[in-house]
């Protein structure tokens, strides 16, 4: 009589648990410089899901811990059979433990991740290790849910400064119909409340804003996160273009206050290797005309987000990539 095939999660199974591993890494985007945010959803052989968990802040649990710690907790360490996360689990020891080892740890059989580990000095060791001990490892991607690429989209900033030293660089523009980025006399934007609530999200993902000494000098913009929560305790930096220092010390005071760590570039390229320096993964340009324009002749951005105003109807958002746009490649 032969030996009846082991129970695993079903495809069904695999996917929605990684597109909650998604959404769940998704809530931490903005918080987790200098490292990824990750997600990650722990199955049993039936497909149910014992926990969820997202990777919130350096220096604190990853996602694989939190999640098999919360398994244990319900009293259910012992049914994981599948674990599913967003990015290769790590394999060496940072400040935290592997969570390789956390892993196998566990009576888990099986482990799906949507991206491997760019970080050139890592590659591949998360994967190996699992393999090595009998688990058995497959990417997302083979499930053609277009997860794999969410997944990637989701490091992407993280993934270009592992591999560049450089920050993701997202430009935000907002124009009217005519394509003019200057408000009415009296007025700081011309934009709707829907886009001035996702203005402020780019803000809350942002790691640090890049401005020039212009946009400081018209608008004395606060540059913080209010038209949607922010993070607790969230610091950002704060980089100004001003080769004339024509911006008063008083104002660099404030934004100290507020909270921002405030760089002085000699350039566009210094701004971006300081701030890859200090670890930033985001950077949002917030600036006026010239040096919008700058940034989008140059190699270095990677999003463009231009919100336009319609007099007649909603804000256009338009979301552009960089012809270059930096890419992942498969390999789990």
């Amino acid at each position: 009589m032969g030996t009846e095939p082991e129970q695993s999660p079903s495809p069904d199974a695999v996917a929605l648990a990684f597109r909650l591993a998604l959404d769940a890494a998704r809530a931490f985007v903005g918080a987790t410089a200098p490292n990824p945010p990750v997600g990650c959803a722990i199955l049993d052989a039936s497909g149910n899901v014992l926990a969820v968990a997202a990777h919130q802040r350096a220096g604190t649990g990853h996602s694989e811990a939190l999640a098999i710690a919360e398994c244990r907790a319900k009293g259910l360490g012992r049914a994981i059979h599948t674990i599913v996360v967003t990015l290769e689990p790590c394999n060496h020891f940072g400040r935290t433990p592997p969570c390789s080892e956390a892993i196998l740890s566990t009576t888990a059989k099986a482990v799906w991740i949507g991206v491997a580990d760019p970080n050139p000095a890592v590659v591949g060791g998360g994967a190996e290790r699992l393999r090595a001990a009998g688990l058995t490892v497959r990417s997302i991607g083979e499930l053609d849910h277009g997860l794999a690429g969410s997944a990637r989209r989701l490091i992407a900033p993280f993934a270009k400064r592992a591999r560049t030293g450089l920050p993701w660089v997202t430009v935000k523009q907002a124009v009217d119909g005519s394509g003019s980025m200057i408000p009415p006399r009296g007025q700081k934007t011309f934009t709707s409340q829907d886009s001035l609530k996702l203005a402020h999200e780019l803000r809350r993902r942002a790691d640090a804003v890049l401005t020039g000494s212009g946009t400081i000098l018209a608008d004395a913009p606060e540059f913080t996160v209010r038209h949607v929560p922010d993070f607790v305790s969230r610091n950002r930096h704060l980089a100004v273009l001003d080769r004339r220092r024509r911006v008063s010390t008083d104002y660099f005071d404030a934004a100290t206050a507020r909270g921002f760590r405030v760089l002085f570039p000699h350039s566009l390229a210094d701004a971006l290797q300081q701030l890859g320096e200090v670890g930033a993964l985001e950077v949002l340009v917030e600036a006026g005309p010239l040096l919008t324009e700058s940034v989008l002749v140059s190699p270095f951005w990677d999003e463009h987000v231009r919100i336009t105003t319609d007099e007649d109807g909603p804000d256009r958002v338009e979301v552009l990539s960089q012809p270059h746009s930096f890419s992942l490649t498969e390999r789990t």
